[in-house]
C-alpha cells in the first residue's frame, strides 16, 4: 500500500539532523524541467507561476542558480515542504520507526520531481502540476509525465490510497484505474443542514496530515484499517463511503 499526497507551494532548505538519503527517482527529468524554466524570460516565468512579484523574483533566482544534484543544497522532501498538511504530519517530532513507515509507504507527487520518497533530497522550486509548461511535444506537465508516476507506484504496490488534491491525483488515478489497480480516495468534511458533505480546502489539508501521522503509529497495511481513524474530531462514515471512497466526517 502506498499513500500519495500533494506537495506544498512553500519550501525551504532545512538545517536538520535528518539527512537526505537518495536523489529523486526522476532527478534527470527534474534537471530537464529546470533547463526549460531557465529558458523563460522573467515575465514568462511569472505568468507560468501565476504569483506575486516577490514570489516570482524568489523563484526566478532559485531556478537561475539551481543544481538538483548539489548534495550540500538538498533537504529531505518531507521536511522541505512547509504547507498545512506537512505541519499536521509533523515529521520533525517523529521517532525513527514512524519515519521509516513514511519512507516505505508515503509518496509525494510533484510537477517538478514526479514522485518523491520522503527522504529524497530536493531543492526549493515552484512548478505546479497544472502549470502549462510545454516540454518537447508535451503541451503541459500532465502530458510530460504521462503514466510514469503511476508506473513507479505500480512497481511497488497494487493498492494506492489517494490523499492528494485533484490537481495531483489526476496525474496518477486515471492511469491506475485503467490498469485495474485498486485506488481508495479519502475525503474529509462536515455535513451541512441539507445533509451534504462539505469539504474545505484548509481543513482537508490538515486532516490529510493528521491521518498520515496517525498511520505512523498504527502502521496500517491495508486501506480497511484506516476506517478506525478517529482523531481531530473525524470519524469514518460507512453510509457515505464506498469501496473506492472513504468519507471521514468531522462533528
Amino acid at each position: 500500500m502506498r499513500f500519495i499526497i500533494s506537495p506544498a507551494k512553500k519550501m525551504n532548505v532545512v538545517d536538520t539532523s535528518f539527512a537526505w538519503r537518495n536523489l529523486p527517482l526522476f532527478v534527470d527529468r527534474a534537471a530537464e524541467l529546470a533547463d526549460e524554466v531557465r529558458a523563460l524570460s522573467y515575465d514568462e516565468a511569472k505568468a507560468l507561476w501565476q504569483c506575486s512579484d516577490a514570489l516570482a523574483e524568489l523563484n526566478f533566482e532559485r531556478f537561475r542558480t539551481m543544481d538538483v544534484r548539489a548534495s550540500g543544497m538538498l533537504t529531505p522532501a518531507v521536511l522541505a515542504y512547509e504547507g498545512i498538511q506537512y505541519q499536521h504530519l509533523a515529521p520533525q517530532v517523529m521517532e525513527s520507526s514512524q519515519l521509516e513507515y513514511l519512507q516505505e509507504h508515503l509518496r509525494i507527487l510533484s510537477g517538478f520531481y514526479g514522485v518523491l520518497r520522503p527522504f529524497d533530497g530536493v531543492v526549493p522550486y515552484r512548478l505546479e502540476m497544472q502549470a502549462k509548461l510545454a516540454v518537447g511535444s508535451a503541451r503541459n506537465l500532465y502530458e510530460y509525465w504521462g503514466d510514469a508516476l503511476f508506473q513507479t507506484l505500480a512497481a511497488e504496490t497494487d493498492v494506492i490510497v489517494n490523499l492528494a488534491s485533484v490537481e495531483y491525483a489526476k496525474a496518477v488515478v486515471p492511469h491506475a484505474e485503467r490498469a485495474g489497480c485498486r485506488v481508495v480516495t479519502c475525503l474529509f468534511g462536515t455535513i451541512d443542514a441539507r445533509g451534504r458533505l462539505i469539504q474545505r480546502a484548509t481543513a482537508a489539508k490538515s486532516a490529510r496530515g493528521s491521518i498520515l501521522h496517525w498511520c505512523t503509529t498504527h502502521h496500517p497495511t491495508r486501506p480497511e484499517a484506516l476506517q478506525t481513524f478517529n482523531e481531530s474530531g473525524y470519524h469514518y462514515d460507512p453510509d457515505r463511503s464506498t469501496e473506492s471512497t472513504y468519507v471521514f466526517v468531522q462533528e
